[in-house]
């Protein structure tokens, strides 16, 4: 029955779980309200704050968990892919907790983790299954063999779907972090209002840097003959944007499910917190005859029960490393 120390810090949230024989016993996110002023994560501030977070996160899960220190059998860590100071602090805390228990230490890839997520909780996923994974850095479709076997099936050439949501975001002249603001913008507007390009991208790739340069000459455009364009129709260009990213997306996901022959789908990753996207997915869903896993909001967001339950496995598979193990910023799955 292992119990395994998860440590997630691979951008700006510092989170520590804790997981019993697989089972999340807590989670801890400590988030950083510092980048809001500067409209976006800065690398220096964020490996500054987790310095300041790591300990009481971990605490706090040991202490939510119900478990004592001399419990933990493994601890599992984010090495990346991520900003490479933030992933410093966590991979040397992880070492140095090791270290000090002599228990093993356990890298983790941080992409692989969010697909992982899908069993942390009932039902999951049987494999094979498609996973799309969208967030701030990655936008990726994976077809997941086994707990660690998978294969790229197509990625972002450029932008990532959760940077063109946070660079919309700032088109419009709303605050850091932006892509849930647009989420709770479109709910109150027409979809169907603008009409927005979809990238023809040959392939399971995509690509979001055209469609966020259609967004901005359009905004300019429309305000250019409307000074208050943006004041009177923001709902509609939110719900519009969304609905434009979001069919992208699925757009892919059901050619990859058509290519592969697999109907168990699966989204992970922030921007799978997305309302238009989990209804769009569960539309699809039913229309193709999908079976679809969606995960819980708090397991979509950066998080270490992801990372406990990835270490939850290689604890089984004895996937250990040792004390000279680094952190790495690009870390391919």
């Amino acid at each position: 029955m292992p119990v395994i120390l998860g440590i997630e810090s691979s951008c700006d949230e510092t989170s520590a779980a804790i997981s019993v024989n697989g089972t999340v016993r807590s989670n801890v996110i400590a988030n950083q309200t510092i980048h809001e002023k500067f409209g976006g994560v800065v690398p220096e501030l964020a490996s500054r704050a987790h310095q300041q977070h790591i300990i009481p996160a971990v605490d706090q899960a040991i202490r939510d968990a119900k478990v004592h220190k001399n419990d933990i059998d493994a601890v599992a860590f984010t090495r990346g892919p991520g900003l490479l100071g933030s992933l410093l602090v966590g991979t040397s805390f992880a070492k140095a907790f090791a270290l000090a228990r002599a228990i093993p230490l356990i890298e983790v890839n941080h992409m692989q983790a969010h697909i992982l997520a899908h069993f942390i909780e009932e039902p999951v996923p049987e494999f094979p299954f498609l996973c799309l994974t969208v967030s701030g850095g990655h936008t990726q479709l994976v077809l997941v063999k086994s707990h660690f076997e998978m294969e790229l099936l197509g990625q972002t050439l450029d932008d990532a779907a959760g940077e063109a949501f946070d660079k919309t975001a700032k088109i419009l002249g709303l605050p850091y972090p932006g892509g849930p603001l647009i989420d709770r913008h479109a709910q109150h507007g027409n979809p169907r209002a603008f009409t927005f390009p979809e990238p023809q991208v040959p392939g399971l790739n995509f690509s979001f840097s055209g469609l966020k340069t259609a967004i901005l000459y359009f905004v300019q455009q429309r305000q250019g003959k409307q000074a208050d364009f943006l004041n009177v129709h923001l709902n509609d260009v939110c719900a519009s944007v969304q609905s434009r990213i979001v069919s992208i997306l699925l757009n892919k996901l059901r050619r990859a499910a058509r290519d592969t022959g697999v109907f168990h789908v699966a989204i992970a990753g922030g921007v799978s917190a997305n309302s238009g996207l989990r209804n769009g997915l569960m539309a699809m869903g039913e229309q193709e005859g999908w079976q679809v896993f969606i995960p819980r909001f708090e397991y979509c967001t950066d998080n270490a029960a992801m990372i406990a339950i990835a270490g939850h496995y290689k604890f089984l598979a004895h996937e250990f490393v040792g004390q000279e193990i680094a952190p790495i910023a690009r870390y391919a799955i």
